[in-house]
Protein backbone atom coordinates (compact mmCIF):
# COMPACT_ATOMS: atom_id res chain seq x y z
CA UNK A 1 0.00 0.00 0.00
CA UNK A 2 2.69 2.71 0.67
CA UNK A 3 4.04 1.88 -2.75
CA UNK A 4 1.11 2.34 -4.31
CA UNK A 5 0.82 5.44 -2.26
CA UNK A 6 4.32 6.34 -3.48
CA UNK A 7 3.66 6.03 -7.27
CA UNK A 8 0.57 8.02 -7.36
CA UNK A 9 2.49 10.99 -5.57
CA UNK A 10 5.34 10.27 -7.88
CA UNK A 11 3.34 10.65 -11.16
CA UNK A 12 1.51 13.99 -9.43
CA UNK A 13 5.05 15.61 -8.86
CA UNK A 14 6.98 14.51 -12.26
CA UNK A 15 3.60 14.42 -14.16
CA UNK A 16 5.30 16.51 -17.10
CA UNK A 17 8.70 14.07 -17.35
CA UNK A 18 6.73 10.80 -17.48
CA UNK A 19 4.15 12.47 -20.18
CA UNK A 20 7.61 13.80 -22.18
CA UNK A 21 8.72 9.32 -21.37
CA UNK A 22 5.09 8.17 -22.43
CA UNK A 23 5.09 10.64 -25.85
CA UNK A 24 9.06 9.54 -26.48
CA UNK A 25 8.20 5.37 -25.76
CA UNK A 26 4.94 6.08 -28.33
CA UNK A 27 7.14 7.69 -30.76
CA UNK A 28 9.75 4.76 -30.51
CA UNK A 29 7.46 1.78 -30.95
CA UNK A 30 5.73 3.42 -33.47
CA UNK A 31 8.57 3.71 -35.63
CA UNK A 32 9.58 0.34 -35.00
CA UNK A 33 5.99 -0.91 -35.81
CA UNK A 34 5.41 0.46 -38.98
CA UNK A 35 9.23 -0.62 -40.47
CA UNK A 36 8.38 -4.01 -39.11
CA UNK A 37 4.89 -4.35 -40.29
CA UNK A 38 5.49 -3.27 -43.85
CA UNK A 39 8.29 -5.38 -43.72
CA UNK A 40 6.82 -8.37 -42.59
CA UNK A 41 3.87 -7.75 -44.62
CA UNK A 42 5.51 -7.69 -47.67
CA UNK A 43 7.80 -10.82 -46.94
CA UNK A 44 5.04 -12.88 -45.44
CA UNK A 45 3.13 -12.22 -48.61
CA UNK A 46 6.11 -13.20 -50.92
CA UNK A 47 6.66 -16.29 -49.23
CA UNK A 48 3.30 -16.87 -49.69
CA UNK A 49 3.14 -16.88 -52.94
CA UNK A 50 6.66 -18.40 -53.38
CA UNK A 51 5.93 -21.61 -50.96
CA UNK A 52 9.70 -23.20 -51.37
CA UNK A 53 10.93 -19.56 -49.50
CA UNK A 54 8.76 -20.34 -46.66
CA UNK A 55 10.92 -23.07 -44.73
CA UNK A 56 13.68 -20.75 -44.40
CA UNK A 57 12.52 -16.94 -44.39
CA UNK A 58 10.66 -18.60 -41.04
CA UNK A 59 13.27 -20.62 -40.13
CA UNK A 60 15.62 -17.55 -39.88
CA UNK A 61 12.45 -15.24 -38.49
CA UNK A 62 12.16 -17.81 -35.52
CA UNK A 63 16.27 -17.92 -34.93
CA UNK A 64 16.36 -13.98 -34.71
CA UNK A 65 13.26 -14.42 -32.70
CA UNK A 66 14.84 -16.11 -30.05
CA UNK A 67 17.79 -14.09 -29.10
CA UNK A 68 17.07 -12.39 -25.80
CA UNK A 69 16.67 -8.65 -26.07
CA UNK A 70 19.18 -7.39 -24.29
CA UNK A 71 21.80 -9.59 -25.92
CA UNK A 72 20.64 -7.95 -29.56
CA UNK A 73 21.24 -5.13 -28.39
CA UNK A 74 24.31 -5.04 -27.29
CA UNK A 75 24.97 -7.39 -30.46
CA UNK A 76 24.08 -4.11 -32.68
CA UNK A 77 25.96 -1.25 -30.64
CA UNK A 78 29.34 -2.03 -32.63
CA UNK A 79 27.59 -1.36 -36.00
CA UNK A 80 24.78 1.31 -35.05
CA UNK A 81 25.96 2.70 -32.19
CA UNK A 82 24.01 3.82 -28.67
CA UNK A 83 20.23 5.71 -29.15
CA UNK A 84 17.11 5.29 -30.64
CA UNK A 85 18.61 3.88 -33.76
CA UNK A 86 19.86 0.82 -32.21
CA UNK A 87 16.89 0.11 -30.46
CA UNK A 88 14.59 0.86 -33.84
CA UNK A 89 16.62 -1.67 -35.72
CA UNK A 90 16.38 -4.52 -32.65
CA UNK A 91 12.24 -3.62 -32.01
CA UNK A 92 11.51 -4.10 -35.76
CA UNK A 93 13.66 -7.56 -36.09
CA UNK A 94 11.70 -8.70 -33.20
CA UNK A 95 8.01 -7.49 -34.69
CA UNK A 96 8.70 -9.14 -37.84
CA UNK A 97 8.31 -12.57 -36.75
CA UNK A 98 4.83 -12.12 -36.12
CA UNK A 99 3.77 -10.26 -39.32
CA UNK A 100 5.60 -12.67 -41.77
CA UNK A 101 4.07 -15.68 -40.06
CA UNK A 102 0.66 -14.58 -39.52
CA UNK A 103 0.15 -13.25 -43.25
CA UNK A 104 2.06 -16.39 -44.76
CA UNK A 105 -0.72 -18.77 -42.66
CA UNK A 106 -3.67 -16.37 -43.37
CA UNK A 107 -3.28 -16.14 -47.61
CA UNK A 108 -2.30 -20.06 -47.53
CA UNK A 109 -5.36 -21.27 -45.48
CA UNK A 110 -7.67 -19.78 -47.43
CA UNK A 111 -10.48 -21.78 -49.37
CA UNK A 112 -9.40 -22.52 -52.60
CA UNK A 113 -12.66 -23.15 -54.25
CA UNK A 114 -13.30 -19.10 -53.43
CA UNK A 115 -9.52 -18.46 -55.25
CA UNK A 116 -10.19 -20.50 -58.04
CA UNK A 117 -13.21 -18.83 -58.13
CA UNK A 118 -11.82 -15.60 -58.62
CA UNK A 119 -9.28 -16.93 -61.15
CA UNK A 120 -12.53 -18.17 -63.31
CA UNK A 121 -13.24 -14.74 -63.67
CA UNK A 122 -10.49 -13.39 -65.29
CA UNK A 123 -8.62 -12.01 -62.21
CA UNK A 124 -5.06 -11.66 -62.94
CA UNK A 125 -2.80 -12.89 -60.10
CA UNK A 126 -2.26 -9.46 -58.57
CA UNK A 127 -5.95 -8.75 -58.75
CA UNK A 128 -6.63 -12.21 -56.80
CA UNK A 129 -3.42 -11.03 -53.97
CA UNK A 130 -5.18 -7.26 -53.51
CA UNK A 131 -9.08 -8.09 -53.84
CA UNK A 132 -9.79 -11.79 -52.47
CA UNK A 133 -6.73 -12.92 -50.42
CA UNK A 134 -5.84 -10.17 -48.50
CA UNK A 135 -9.28 -8.89 -47.87
CA UNK A 136 -9.94 -12.57 -46.45
CA UNK A 137 -6.34 -12.95 -44.26
CA UNK A 138 -7.31 -9.33 -43.26
CA UNK A 139 -8.09 -10.80 -39.47
CA UNK A 140 -4.99 -13.36 -39.08
CA UNK A 141 -2.93 -10.59 -40.70
CA UNK A 142 -4.27 -8.03 -37.99
CA UNK A 143 -3.54 -10.77 -35.27
CA UNK A 144 -0.04 -11.07 -36.12
CA UNK A 145 -0.22 -6.73 -36.44
CA UNK A 146 -1.75 -7.08 -32.70
CA UNK A 147 1.23 -9.03 -31.59
CA UNK A 148 3.68 -7.04 -33.19
CA UNK A 149 2.33 -4.00 -31.57
CA UNK A 150 1.90 -5.67 -28.10
CA UNK A 151 5.54 -6.48 -28.37
CA UNK A 152 7.22 -3.98 -29.22
CA UNK A 153 5.62 -1.78 -27.40
CA UNK A 154 6.94 -4.00 -24.21
CA UNK A 155 10.14 -4.74 -24.96
CA UNK A 156 11.03 -0.71 -25.94
CA UNK A 157 11.24 -1.06 -22.16
CA UNK A 158 14.48 -1.91 -21.90
CA UNK A 159 15.65 0.36 -25.10
CA UNK A 160 16.81 2.73 -22.23
CA UNK A 161 20.17 0.46 -21.53
CA UNK A 162 21.56 1.78 -24.90
CA UNK A 163 20.92 5.21 -24.55
CA UNK A 164 17.19 5.20 -26.23
CA UNK A 165 14.03 7.52 -24.60
CA UNK A 166 10.72 5.71 -23.69
CA UNK A 167 9.36 4.85 -20.40
CA UNK A 168 12.46 2.37 -20.16
CA UNK A 169 14.41 5.24 -18.63
CA UNK A 170 12.12 5.47 -15.58
CA UNK A 171 12.82 1.79 -15.30
CA UNK A 172 16.52 2.34 -15.43
CA UNK A 173 16.54 5.73 -13.15
CA UNK A 174 14.36 3.75 -10.75
CA UNK A 175 17.28 0.70 -10.88
CA UNK A 176 19.85 2.19 -10.34
CA UNK A 177 19.11 4.80 -7.70
CA UNK A 178 17.01 2.13 -5.49
CA UNK A 179 13.77 3.53 -6.38
CA UNK A 180 11.16 1.02 -6.04
CA UNK A 181 8.19 3.59 -7.28
CA UNK A 182 9.56 5.22 -9.97
CA UNK A 183 10.41 1.31 -11.34
CA UNK A 184 7.15 0.46 -10.81
CA UNK A 185 5.77 3.51 -12.29
CA UNK A 186 7.70 3.47 -15.81
CA UNK A 187 6.35 -0.43 -15.90
CA UNK A 188 2.63 0.40 -15.14
CA UNK A 189 2.88 2.62 -17.57
CA UNK A 190 4.16 0.19 -20.46
CA UNK A 191 1.52 -2.48 -19.34
CA UNK A 192 -0.94 0.12 -19.61
CA UNK A 193 0.14 1.47 -23.10
CA UNK A 194 0.46 -2.06 -24.49
CA UNK A 195 -2.89 -3.61 -22.93
CA UNK A 196 -4.98 -0.30 -24.49
CA UNK A 197 -3.49 -0.96 -27.90
CA UNK A 198 -4.17 -4.66 -27.80
CA UNK A 199 -7.61 -4.01 -26.81
CA UNK A 200 -8.10 -1.89 -29.76
CA UNK A 201 -6.35 -3.98 -31.92
CA UNK A 202 -8.62 -6.99 -30.66
CA UNK A 203 -11.69 -5.38 -31.54
CA UNK A 204 -10.42 -4.65 -35.10
CA UNK A 205 -9.04 -8.24 -35.70
CA UNK A 206 -12.58 -9.49 -34.56
CA UNK A 207 -14.52 -7.37 -37.23
CA UNK A 208 -12.45 -8.35 -39.65
CA UNK A 209 -12.56 -11.75 -39.09
CA UNK A 210 -16.53 -11.57 -39.11
CA UNK A 211 -16.41 -10.00 -42.10
CA UNK A 212 -13.83 -11.89 -43.81
CA UNK A 213 -16.61 -15.04 -42.65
Amino acid sequence: MELLEEIIALYAQRADWFAGLLASHIALALTAIVISCSIGLLLGVWTAEHPWAAPPVIGLCNVLYTIPAISLLGILIPFSGIGNKTAVIALTIYGVMPMVRNTYVGLTTLDPDILEAARGMGSTRMQTLLRVKLPMAAGVILAGVRNTVVMTISVAGIASFVGAGGLGVAIYRGITIYNPAMTAAGSILIALLAIVCDLALGALERYFKKRGS
